[in-house]
């Protein structure tokens, strides 16, 4: 028997690497580019191949840049934004217009194979992959080349990153050793640790003059975000005099910020007999029709046959 396994991709941080990653020379027979398309099912058959789940969540951002985030830090992710967008209209992502057409298709494929493509509304994946990762009952791997979600890594409960920032081919498998050797800090404390050192891919402006080897250093002595705080407040304390001064400049910001960078747990997701990954199309004919109309009937059939050995297939 199979042992559970679930895996969690990150929906757009995989199309968004497919589509400047795969050369642009994939086109349906219309002419549009479908590189994205073919990327993202050979991503996904590649990842199966490797990890042989039997759950499968491609989660996806109802809301890319939640208001209630937003609230939170105004610059969150400010500067991804249409700046054309009509004032009361929702914030736009800025996303290249040969993807953007191809983003549909890459849901309905999904969708017809009968993977599940899970959101939430005012929600980003993020949450969506945090909430299914906790209290899982089964190992976790996490796909993303979002190195926020870091945060969920936890060895006792079998939760780890599989991080494409390298590429898909090329991912590194992130436990808590990974964590402590790269940025001296323990998993629990990554979300403390990012919101002191801030981060530009996401509009969150940090501490200033705190950088990862200071938030690093305040951690081990202090524990928590909340520890470093009421050091910086108690006069009496061992925290030296400039980064107690930078962290008690940075209070309305660090008062906020860490709702913001922590991902939610707490969503309500289907889990059990609706996240796995099926041994055939649920849609067969659906699948057939949008490989033919697009052009990509090759990696249709690659993701088809690897979901077949995958029902079959020993896990690892």
């Amino acid at each position: 028997m199979t042992a559970p396994r679930l895996l969690l991709l990150d929906t757009a941080s995989l199309y968004f690497r497919a589509y400047f990653g795969v050369p642009d020379r994939f086109h349906a027979p219309d002419g549009t580019s479908v590189n994205a398309v073919r990327g993202m099912l050979d991503f996904v058959s590649r990842l199966v191949d490797e990890y042989r789940p039997t759950h499968l969540v491609c989660a996806w951002d109802d809301n890319w840049r939640p208001q209630w985030r937003v609230d939170l830090v105004p610059t969150y992710k400010e500067h991804r934004v249409v700046t054309e967008t009509p004032a009361g209209v929702p914030d736009v992502e800025e996303v290249p217009e040969g993807l953007l057409a191809q983003v549909p298709v890459i849901r309905g494929l999904l969708e017809a194979f009968g993977i599940a493509v899970i959101g939430h509304v005012d929600m980003e994946a993020d949450d969506v992959i945090g909430t299914l990762a906790t209290d899982a009952g089964m190992p976790v791997d996490v796909v993303t080349g979002d190195r926020d979600l870091f945060q969920l890594v936890d060895d006792e409960a079998r939760v780890r990153i599989l991080y494409t920032a390298r590429g898909v081919s090329k991912h590194e498998r992130v436990d808590a050793e990974w964590v402590r050797a790269k940025y001296d800090v323990e998993p629990s404390q990554y979300a403390d640790f990012a919101t002191m050192r801030g981060d530009a891919s996401d509009g969150l402006p940090g501490v200033a003059g705190v950088g990862e080897k200071t938030a690093a250093g305040l951690l081990a002595e202090f524990g928590t975000l909340d520890g470093i705080l009421e050091a910086a407040r108690d006069e009496t304390s061992t925290i030296k005099k400039g980064p107690r001064a930078k962290m008690l400049a940075a209070l309305d910001y660090l008062t906020v910020a860490p709702e913001a960078v922590a991902v939610r747990r707490d969503l309500d997701l289907p889990r059990g007999e609706a996240l796995l990954l099926p041994a055939v199309p649920a849609d067969a004919a659906r699948v057939a029709v949008m490989g033919e109309t697009w052009g990509v009937a090759s990696a249709v059939d690659r993701l088809r046959s690897t979901l077949a050995k995958n029902a079959s297939g020993p896990t690892i």
